[in-house]
Formats: C-alpha cells, structure tokens, sequence
C-alpha cells in the first residue's frame, strides 16, 4: 500500500477515533471518517500487543492491508478508515480475514458493490 493511502500519526489516528463512525464484529473494529477534500482513501491499522508476539501481530498486518488492496475499488474513497483487529484475528488464515473484514465494511456501508465474491461462494442466480 503506498504512503498516501496509509494513517501514520497519532494526531490522525485520535481525529478519527474521535470524529468517525465505530462499526465491529467479534474480529474487528472499523472506524470510518468523511474526508471530503481528500481524492482518495487512507487507511490505519491498530493490533494491539495482547493478540500475540511481532510476527504474529505483523502476520495479521499484512494480510489486512491485502485484504484491503483486493478491496480498494470497491471501497468509497474520500474516506478515512482505522481498522482494528481483535483477539480471533491471531488464529486465522486469509480467506477468513477477508469475509470478516468484508462483513464490517458491508455493515459500515462503505464497499460500493455490497456483494464482493469470496472464493469459494457461489452466486445464485
């Protein structure tokens, strides 16, 4: 993910957690926050030291920001986005980080087509 999709400071960190709109399930909690001068997203990731050691909590880092990645032009863009990941998140393989991350970001309202296909479901028709 490059630098300008990324929230780095704590100053932008406390400003969405103060001024943005909370969304969770038993896995993450999302914040979401307008940016209506911003052209494009900006996402922060919190993992808080409880849910296992640096690589642990690193593991969990990368696979969010690809889950992310994939996301990207689903995602409404003028937003600001902190994701944080909880205790289940340690014990889980990609694919179930996607539809978890999937599920918030569909109760947040903010993934433009609100149905992303994950591998290995079917679309009904």
């Amino acid at each position: 993910m490059k630098k300008e999709y990324r929230i780095k400071k704590n100053k932008e960190f406390q400003a969405v957690f103060k001024n943005g709109q909370s969304f969770a399930n038993r896995q993450f909690v999302v914040y979401v926050m307008d940016q209506p001068e911003q052209v494009h997203f900006r996402v922060g990731l919190s993992v808080g030291k409880k849910i296992g050691n640096a690589v642990t909590r690193n593991r969990i880092k990368r696979l969010i920001r690809q889950v992310i990645f994939e996301f990207s032009p689903e995602l409404i863009q003028n937003k600001d986005y902190v994701i944080i990941a909880r205790m289940p998140v340690a014990d889980m393989a990609y694919e179930e980080v996607k539809k978890s991350l999937a599920h918030v970001l569909r109760k947040a309202k903010v993934l433009k087509k609100q149905h992303v296909q994950l591998k290995g479901e079917t679309k009904h028709n």
